[in-house]
């Protein structure tokens, strides 16, 4: 019998790492305390300055904070003597310039220090807070709450310091003493929740077994894989592999998606989000980051829908509170919906009716290209049914008859009927008895080829480039239409009832608490009218477990992103929330990290009869979830140039991406540049020769125009150096101008940046464990994939071997061109023109006709290789060509032109049918291509003429 939910929560409730450390001093080395006698600013200098430059580097983290009620001094703790520096209140802040210095603006919640670990008393302390308002911290009031708050960390404080102070904070070694003010400060790591005692309450809880957990854990029987072949209507452009994601999280019980990186699963998760919701649920993401769900937000943004609820941002949190006030939007009526329902119904007929338009021209040029295919054949046809060649004759009732009766061929049933399956059917097509349904079904075929023929003849050809940008321009007006539709829905009447009212009010109160307060609020309200009034939230982990309700099943779909960095305890609360959950992840990048002994996991998984699911020390999440149901691969690459991605898709993806990115103006750049810093030694950590040659590649790149420039290095010392060299050589101003970033590999997973600068940081000889550490595959991924434009690489090494040697060889060729060239034209035929092979269909070349009306035509017969007819000329005129291009999973079939000014030929309609041949137009264009359809019909078959017209358009087409 499988263990139950409760079980296994028990299990990892008993896995969880205990409370955090007591920290006692909150600084970063180097960086100074900065008193703030005006709470609101702060003057500018070096100090200040330093601090501002440090915040910029880690802007995803978040670091600069401002504290009231300073505690500093040296303090007996059971530990011995410690240095005490922290504030009794704290928030993030960001600091904006000004004339004179830096406003400081809250960017984040309220924080009672953590010592202070009785949660009722830190609840109370909140609302006091709350009630006087930041100008009462100023007061004589303020006094008194910091000394309760003092008191409670269990630290003597016996000296308060009211004196009104500037500049850098220094301080004596002595007992710790109250400073009545407010100060400026840098931290770096912010301390973890301890989820024992949380999950062993989730366990106690009522309904996880109708959880997420159940499926993910295999405690419930594997319920049959749901199937949705229905459409997905989405603001988001997507491709194959994202709209079957949609399709899947509809039903299923657990989603995986996995892919390597830049391969949009952020457009999946958000395009699943939207679905969910507007087919009335209600979705929770949970990322690891503030930055992740930033931005997930600011995707969401970027399409019409509903508003997301970002609960782990102050600035976010605030705009929110203010549009849940009643007044702050307009009330969607059933007339809103009524005519965003006509709205969307008029967008979408455009967009079909244009569809329907390329539909029409690309089947008939599909048909048209298999005369040929007839060619040798069609006479003995023409005799064998020769009422399909007839004129009037119905070519598409003819087909359905031919399928029907394919169909019933081998029924049962087809004994007690007179005669073969078709009987009629011969008759009425003027075929004998004996002639077998497969020849019917060829001669149908053969006439619609010839009829598509005549009409491309009749219509001058296919020419769909004007249909192009106005299905572009239907489709972006769809887009907006269905996302304003979908964000009335989410406030229409049926969500928006009197309790769901009441709740956003009330939630709009909770947003405006303290940390505290504001979790005793959210627990109070009523989970359902809460995820109904406000059906989408995003926020990290953490702040999950600290601010959502905990009832199990709250919402509709989870979505949990990199899942594969986070471990089984702190995802199990927000599985709990899930009916059902997607879990997006990556195995090959960098993996959660977990202290906890083998000897536990194993004591604790026969305790409970687990099997080794539950080893939180080695399955992520990601790994746990991908155990219980089927992985969808998104394959596609968007992120950067093919340089910057290929190594990664060989070395740790078999080949398994398609690189979409491709173009000749990019495909053989060299853009990893590989620095070789000489002479260089490591001391304590740290390679001040790569620290010194970072900065002077910054400067460099500065001076060049580039701005988006992170600097990662997998070391954390390194990383450290070099923050403190960059903050010493550019001012605040040039920091934030060249959105400059700096920080290990483990704070760059999830992010990106236009130009990256690695520092490996490593000397002759290496340690070996250093260099496992830089070597592990899963950090090595993710170091040489953040780079969106350019990378360049620091190394002291002489000659490295293994996986980093592999790289920096790889690293300094460039990528070989794609495709196949085109350089010799075929030789000359009849009238100088190639010889190429011909179909006609006996006396005459096609056949003609409207409405089945037929009639002879004579004209050119199509070339069997018009691509290569096409290519052959273009190069005689001067163009270079290349055939078959790739572009992710696409082939353009002409690359003309070189460099950023290539233009790509889609000489046939796709294989596949419009629909893929549309779908390829679209992914093309939206990858930066020009892309021209030159289908042979628009020339009657000359490629002499096609070539002369691309030719002479080919300014406008660049």
């Amino acid at each position: 019998m499988s263990p139950s939910v409760a079980t296994v929560l028990r299990a990892l409730a008993d896995l969880a790492p205990a409370a955090p450390e007591r920290v006692y001093d909150v600084t970063r080395p180097g960086q100074p305390l900065i008193w703030l006698p005006d709470p609101n600013f702060c003057r500018r200098s070096r100090e200040v300055e330093r601090l501002v430059a440090a915040d910029l580097l880690h802007r995803d983290d978040r670091t600069l904070r401002r504290g009231w009620g300073l505690v500093a001094g040296v303090a007996e703790t059971a530990a011995g003597p410690r240095k005490v520096r922290f504030p009794l209140l704290g928030e993030p802040v960001r600091l904006e310039p000004t004339l004179r210095g830096y406003r400081v603006v809250p960017a984040g919640d309220f924080e009672i220090t953590p010592l202070v670990e009785d949660r009722d008393l830190a609840a109370q302390l909140e609302v006091a807070l709350e009630l006087g308002g930041l100008p009462w911290l100023a007061g004589a009031g303020a006094e008194t709450w910091m000394r309760t708050a003092a008191e409670a960390t269990g630290l003597r404080v016996g000296e308060v310091d009211r004196g009104r102070r500037t500049g850098r904070a220094s301080f004596p070694s002595r007992p710790p003493v109250l400073y009545v003010s407010a100060v400026l400060f840098g931290v770096r790591d912010v301390a973890g929740l301890a989820l024992g005692d949380r999950l062993r309450a989730w366990a106690a809880r009522p309904g996880l077994e109708s959880t997420a957990l159940a499926p993910v854990y295999g405690t419930a029987a594997p319920a049959e894989p749901a199937v949705d072949s229905g459409p997905v209507d989405s603001p988001l452009p997507l491709n194959e592999a994202q709209t079957e994601v949609v399709r899947r999280v509809r039903h299923q019980p657990v989603t995986v998606v996995s892919g390597p990186p830049g391969n949009g699963k952020s457009h999946a998760v958000v395009a699943a989000a939207l679905d969910v919701v507007d087919r009335g649920g209600s979705v929770l993401v949970v990322t690891q980051s503030t930055h992740a769900a930033d931005v997930l937000g600011e995707l969401l943004e970027r399409y019409p829908g509903p508003r997301p609820v970002l609960f782990g941002d102050a600035e976010r949190r605030a705009a929110l509170a203010a549009a849940l006030e009643p007044a702050a939007e307009p009330e969607v009526t059933a007339a809103t919906l009524a005519a965003d329902r006509a709205a969307l119904a008029g967008a979408t007929a455009e967009v079909a009716r244009l569809t329907d338009q390329l539909t029409g021209l690309l089947d008939l040029e599909l048909l048209a290209g298999e005369v040929p295919r007839w060619a040798a054949v069609v006479g003995g046809l023409r005799l064998d049914v020769p009422g399909a060649f007839a004129p009037g004759a119905d070519l598409a009732a003819a087909g359905r008859a031919v399928e029907r009766a394919r169909a019933s061929a081998g029924r049962w049933w087809r004994r007690w009927l007179p005669g073969p399956p078709g009987r009629r059917l011969r008759r009425r097509l003027g075929a004998a008895r004996t002639v077998p349904l497969d020849r019917l079904g060829e001669a149908v075929a053969a006439a619609r080829s010839e009829v598509a023929a005549a009409r491309l003849a009749a219509l001058g050809g296919a020419d769909p480039g004007p249909l192009w940008p106005l299905l572009a321009q239907a489709r972006a007006r769809l887009s907006t239409v269905l996302g304003t539709a979908m964000r009335h829905r989410g406030r229409g009447p049926d969500r928006w009832d009197d309790a769901a009212r009441r709740t956003a009010v009330a939630l709009g109160g909770a947003l405006r608490a303290g940390r505290n307060r504001r979790r005793e609020l959210l627990a109070e309200l009523p989970g359902p009218a809460l995820v109904r009034a406000l059906p989408l939230w995003i926020g990290t982990v953490t702040d999950v477990e600290e601010l959502l309700p905990p009832v199990a099943g709250l919402f509709d779909l989870v979505i949990l992103d990199e899942a594969s960095h986070t471990d089984q305890i702190r995802a199990a609360p927000a599985l709990a929330r899930a009916r059902r959950a997607l879990v997006v992840g990556d195995p090959r990048q960098l993996r959660f990290v977990s202290f906890v002994a083998d000897v536990d996991v194993a004591a604790t998984l026969s305790r409970y009869g687990l099997d080794n699911r539950v080893d939180v020390r080695r399955v992520s999440t990601f790994d746990l979830a991908a155990g219980a149901a089927p992985v969808s691969w998104l394959d596609e690459h968007y992120r950067c140039a093919p340089h910057l991605i290929e190594f990664s898709a060989h070395r740790f993806y078999a080949g398994r991406i398609a690189v979409a990115t491709r173009h000749p103006g990019n495909e053989t750049a060299d853009v990893i540049d590989v620095r070789t810093v000489p002479a260089a030694v490591t001391e304590a950590g740290v390679n001040r020769a790569e620290v010194a040659a970072a900065v002077a590649e910054v400067r460099r790149l500065a001076e060049a125009g580039r701005v988006g420039i992170g600097v990662i290095t997998p070391f954390r010392a390194q990383a450290d150096a070099l923050e403190s060299a960059l903050v010493a050589e550019f001012p605040v101003a040039e920091i934030e101008r060249l959105g400059l970033r700096v920080g290990t590999v483990h704070s760059f997973q999830g992010s990106e940046a236009e130009t990256v600068l690695v520092s490996l940081a490593v000397t002759d000889p290496v340690p070996a464990g250093r260099l496992r550490f830089l070597t592990d595959p899963n950090l090595f991924n993710v170091m040489v994939t953040r780079a969106r434009r350019r990378m360049v690489v620091l190394t002291s090494l002489s000659a490295p071997n293994g996986l980093l040697g592999d790289y920096l060889r790889y690293a300094a060729l460039p990528p070989d061109p794609r495709g196949e060239p085109v350089t010799v034209p075929a030789a000359p035929g009849r009238n100088g023109r190639p010889d190429v092979g011909v179909a006609r269909g006996g006396a005459t070349d096609a056949v003609v006709g409207r409405g089945g009306a037929a009639a002879a035509l004579v004209g050119d017969p199509l070339p069997v290789d018009w691509a290569g007819e096409l290519a052959a000329e273009l190069v005689r005129v001067g163009l270079p060509v290349r055939r078959r291009y790739p572009v992710g999973r696409w082939t353009v079939d002409l690359c003309v032109g070189t460099g950023a000014s290539a233009v790509g030929l889609n000489c046939v309609a796709h294989p596949d049918g419009a629909a893929a041949h549309i779908a390829r137009h679209r992914a093309l264009v939206a990858a930066g291509w020009v892309v021209v359809d030159a289908f042979a019909s628009r020339w009657g078959g000359d490629p002499v003429r096609a070539a002369l017209e691309v030719a002479a358009r080919w300014p406008e087409l660049t």
